[in-house]
């Protein structure tokens, strides 16, 4: 078995969710950590008794990494996935694949021409509750989807922004509530769906921040090939993160989620429900154990097995995160032309 050298780009606070991924396994070493803030950098690297760099560009020509992941601001993933693959390095990177489609369609040619394999972080698909109205979607127990409606209100405060560099413009973070807080929920409606687009018309605004560019409300329909309609309504100006909530009207039943809880009610009177699994924990490096991150170990742990030959193909390869970004995009250009866009 071979032991793969690994990397991580970035260390702000998702950064717990990877290395301890890559801790835990026995064919994984992450083996250096990088960031632009040196004291980040340094204090990770002795968390996780790794080496500390504060240039990507320098890790990458320096260690022989196998695999990298990218846990950095919006803007940088398509150019730091470019700068691995190039080198013939893996990589994981997080949502969004990138801010702007062109450049996610090129982070999937970069790793093909390479031979590298790209994975997107989606980890919402993984929950229990996401799994079970999948499943049941497949199996045709639900029926076909008449439509479904999300909702996504949450809290990002202007001193939110104010903490951060890049949040909040549209040149780093690529848009506001959509490209960061709604994305994982808008996945799982594409998913649910899974039927390519027919048409996005959207509108967004920023209604209650003063200090940001990017949108802060959005709503709109989103249209499949397959006839399902679609309705999103997203802000991230209420006073606390409510959980999301996804419902699915369907031939044989309803599904609805509210946050991570599935509950299913079919038409013959059955109910089935799935929550998160209280035994299912994630330590992270405080040394709390909780729910949070549960479903980032099991995509990652999917990642290297596809790569070590212990499974075929990735159940999200970079393809699929593709469709999400186009949805994405497709939302921004919507709103900011004030028209539908149709595919």
């Amino acid at each position: 078995m071979k032991i793969l050298k690994v990397g991580i780009i970035g260390c702000g606070n998702i950064f717990p969710m990877h290395a301890a991924s890559v801790i835990e396994r026995e064919d994984t070493e992450l083996v250096a950590v990088c960031d632009v803030k040196r004291e980040r950098a340094d204090e990770k690297a002795s968390q996780v008794k790794a080496k500390a760099y504060y240039d990507y560009e320098e890790m990458l020509d320096k260690e022989s990494l196998d695999v990298v992941h990218i846990c950095l601001p919006h803007h940088l993933h398509a150019p730091v996935t470019a700068a691995a693959t190039k080198r013939k390095i893996h990589v994981m990177t997080e949502k969004p694949m990138a801010i702007h489609y062109d450049d996610a369609v090129a982070m999937i040619d970069g790793a093909k021409e390479n031979g590298v394999m790209l994975g997107v972080i989606f980890q919402n698909r993984y929950n229990p509750g996401s799994q079970l109205i999948k499943k049941m979607l497949t199996s045709g127990e639900l029926g076909q989807i008449k439509s479904g409606k999300l909702q996504v209100t949450w809290d990002r405060s202007d001193a939110y922004y104010q903490n951060s560099d890049w949040k909040g413009t549209w040149e780093k973070e690529g848009g506001g509530v959509i490209i960061d807080q709604a994305i994982h929920t808008m996945d799982l409606m594409r998913w649910f769906v899974d039927s390519e687009l027919k048409y996005v018309d959207a509108s967004i605004s920023n209604r209650a921040h003063e200090i940001i560019e990017v949108e802060d409300a959005a709503e709109g329909v989103i249209a499949y090939k397959n006839g399902v309609v679609t309705a999103f309504h997203a802000i991230n100006y209420y006073t606390y993160d409510a959980p999301v909530e996804i419902e699915l009207h369907c031939e044989k039943g309803i599904a609805k989620m509210v946050a991570d809880k599935a509950t299913v009610t079919l038409e013959d009177g059955r109910t089935f429900v799935a929550d998160h699994n209280p035994l299912e924990t994630f330590t992270y490096d405080s040394g709390v154990k909780g729910y949070w991150g549960v479903s980032h170990v099991k995509q990652i742990n999917k990642y290297y097995d596809v790569i070590q030959g212990k499974k075929e193909v990735l159940d999200i390869p970079a393809e699929e995160a593709l469709k999400t970004q186009q949805m994405i995009n497709a939302v921004y250009q919507s709103g900011k032309e004030k028209q539908r866009v149709n595919f």
